[in-house]
């Protein structure tokens, strides 16, 4: 997994790229990306699947805000991105992984 960042510079946003290994989704037929710039809807912001077995995802988010989001892997499974900004402890007794941008 991964997290990458570019600032624009004609506006106040940052592109993400979120990337989860093929490893973490073998076998699942989905995988999303669910977060506070997403309601935490597990539908919303699904990934797209790369012929390597990678799933992808390219968001626009408001710069100079930390977000809090994990991977819906399969429609069942939680992960965290390693290579997160951070992590904040939830509600279900687990943690988030937090972007800042």
């Amino acid at each position: 997994m991964s997290l990458k960042k570019q600032m624009l510079k004609s506006k106040p946003v940052c592109k993400v790229t979120f990337r989860v290994s093929k490893e973490m989704a073998a076998g699942a037929d989905s995988v999303t990306v669910v977060g506070d710039f997403n309601n935490w809807d597990p539908i919303e912001t699904p990934m797209k699947k790369l012929k390597n077995g990678e799933y992808t995802c390219l968001l626009e988010l408001e710069s100079g805000k930390s977000y809090e989001f994990r991977y819906l892997v399969g429609g069942q499974d939680w992960y965290n991105d390693p290579e997160a900004d951070g992590y904040a402890a939830n509600s279900f007794g687990g943690e988030n992984s937090i972007v800042a941008l």
